[in-house]
């Protein structure tokens, strides 16, 4: 039987690194795609097939679309893991940043689906992986527009589900809650750098000390408890429509569907550091 084919995007570390390989202990051919191909050259060694794509440039991503078609003939799984949080005060974050947090977490996700979908259509098989967050179900202070991005990608997926069910097509949503990678960091830095002085300076202190504490990330989940968990979506018979695991993830989502609006903004300002 022909290998299996798999593309993950944002593959070069943590959640996307982690998925590639366990796709590949599975079975499949996995293409991993990144930005910067260097950064690819673990898991090339691995096996691996590196791909340079930025899901911000539509002619890179129907190239790299269009390499694994006529390499492979197929694509049966897209896992859709490219993104980071660009943290900071609505009021302060700049709308081109604002814009760029929608380009890679939300419009280069549906537009890779969009390439993908013919494929997987004309062979009446495939799944696409969303990879949304907690934070696709719950909110935060400081954390408005990149929790707009996964409030989005619910949405999204829940639509192409059903829009995907006829032609064979799996649509499941991953929601990660704290995960042992950079991305709180990074988004740590973000929001110092974006509302780390004026008015909200005090809440973006809290909340970033929150992102990047040793606490926390002694607290999160390894990656591959998120890896897993897309490993049992793509060869489940019938997969789950939303997988929540990692850190937090299942009660606090729990949570939030209890609570009304003022509770829960009071047990997150607490969870934040923020005062009253």
């Amino acid at each position: 039987m022909t290998a299996k084919i798999a593309l993950v995007t944002g593959a070069s570390s943590g959640i996307g690194e982690a998925t590639a390989l366990k796709l590949q202990d599975l079975g499949y051919t996995v293409y991993g795609a990144a930005r910067r191909t260097e950064r690819l050259e673990p898991l090339a060694d691995r096996g691996v097939l590196p791909l340079a794509m930025d899901v911000t440039d539509d002619a890179s991503m129907r190239a790299g679309v269009e390499r694994i078609i006529t390499d492979s003939g197929r694509i049966d799984v897209l896992v859709n893991n490219a993104g980071y949080g660009s943290y900071g005060a609505i009021e302060d974050v700049p709308m081109d940043e604002a814009r760029r947090q929608f380009e890679v977490n939300v419009f280069g996700a549906m537009r890779l689906a969009q390439l993908a979908l013919p494929h997987m259509r004309a062979q009446h098989g495939g799944t696409i992986v969303n990879i949304s967050s907690m934070g696709g179900k719950i909110h935060t202070p400081l954390g408005g527009w990149y929790h707009g991005t996964k409030f989005a990608i619910e949405a999204l997926s829940d639509c192409l589900r059903m829009e995907a069910k006829p032609f064979g097509v799996d649509v499941v949503v991953i929601e990660p809650g704290g995960i042992a990678t950079e991305w709180g960091g990074i988004a740590a830095d973000h929001l110092r750098e974006t509302s780390g002085t004026g008015p909200y300076a005090k809440q973006a202190d809290a909340v970033a000390t929150s992102l990047s504490s040793e606490a926390n990330a002694k607290r999160n989940s390894p990656p591959q408890v998120i890896a897993d968990a897309i490993g049992k979506a793509v060869t489940a018979r019938r997969p789950r429509t939303r997988y929540a695991t990692g850190f937090a993830a299942r009660p606090m989502i729990a949570v939030r569907r209890i609570l009304p609006d003022r509770a829960f903004d009071a047990v997150m300002r607490r969870a934040t550091g923020i005062p009253a």
